[in-house]
């Protein structure tokens, strides 16, 4: 299975553009590195964000941070194939001939459909537990996407409040006019890198594992949709119209027909 690495370049990326801008506006990047906002915005974000979650959520959560960087690239087209495949065998051969070529299958939803489907359980029972199934994978991605989200949320609001603390300290410090300046620039670190994180860092990496979510569920529809199918021994030309509306219209692909041209060269 293809992995996206899209996200992690352009976050670098975007995180590098600041560091030229400061660079072009006649600054040294260094300024941004105080070890006091940096504890301050990154140590406190994770650590509120920890605080509204559940111990339950934690193992969601470590998942998606590793889908941080490389993301399961889902392909329809691919599962939308092998559906057509798997009804083409039923019909000619039964259900039971499925069996073998379950065994194949890497995906465990999938693999877990078509068992059930050879083993002859009731339609209405696969359907419940494939969207048991379903309902708990979008309970653990929305779990982790919260967490970054939270991150999103905190890190600007933690930013002004090391700000704050930061001019507090300005203020008792007024009688010596020579600390003022870096007093002033390490308080304003604060509100630079809360938002600098929500909004190149954080918020981005929720809107990603939605999106990837909301691709994962509907693949895993169009494989539930295939499963009662070809169960109820639907025609592969059937199966194909009833799935295709899962994918964009410009990356459909007419699979009976391409297997049909392949077969008479």
């Amino acid at each position: 299975m293809k992995k996206d690495t899209l996200s992690p370049i352009i976050i670098i990326s975007a995180i590098a553009v600041v560091f030229v801008a400061t660079i072009m506006d006649g600054t040294s990047p260094m300024v941004m590195f105080k070890p006091a906002p940096m504890l301050l915005i990154f140590g406190g974000s994770i650590l509120a964000s920890v605080a509204g979650v559940m111990r339950s959520d934690f193992k969601a959560i470590k998942a998606a941070g590793k889908k941080v960087m490389k993301v399961d690239t889902v392909d329809p087209q691919r599962d939308l194939d092998t559906i057509i495949h798997f009804t083409e065998v039923a019909r000619r051969e039964g259900l039971l001939a499925l069996e073998k070529a379950a065994s194949d299958i890497e995906d465990p939803f999938f693999r877990k459909g078509i068992e059930m489907t050879v083993d002859g359980i009731d339609p209405e029972e696969i359907r419940e537990i494939l969207e048991a199934e379903i309902d708990g994978l979008e309970d653990r991605h929305k779990a982790g996407a919260k967490f970054f989200t939270d991150l999103g949320g905190f890190s600007p609001t933690l930013g002004i409040i090391g700000t704050v603390i930061g001019l507090v300290a300005v203020l008792g410090s007024l009688t010596n006019p020579g600390q003022l300046g870096p007093k002033i620039a390490s308080a304003f670190t604060a509100t630079l890198w809360g938002i600098l994180m929500a909004n190149l860092v954080w918020l981005p990496i929720s809107n990603k594992l939605q999106r990837a979510s909301s691709l994962e569920l509907t693949s895993k529809r169009l494989i539930l949709d295939g499963i009662l199918a070809i169960q109820a021994g639907s025609s592969p030309r059937m199966v194909q119209a009833r799935l295709q509306c899962y994918i964009a219209p410009k990356d459909r692909i007419d699979t009976r027909n391409s297997r049909n041209q392949e077969d008479a060269a």
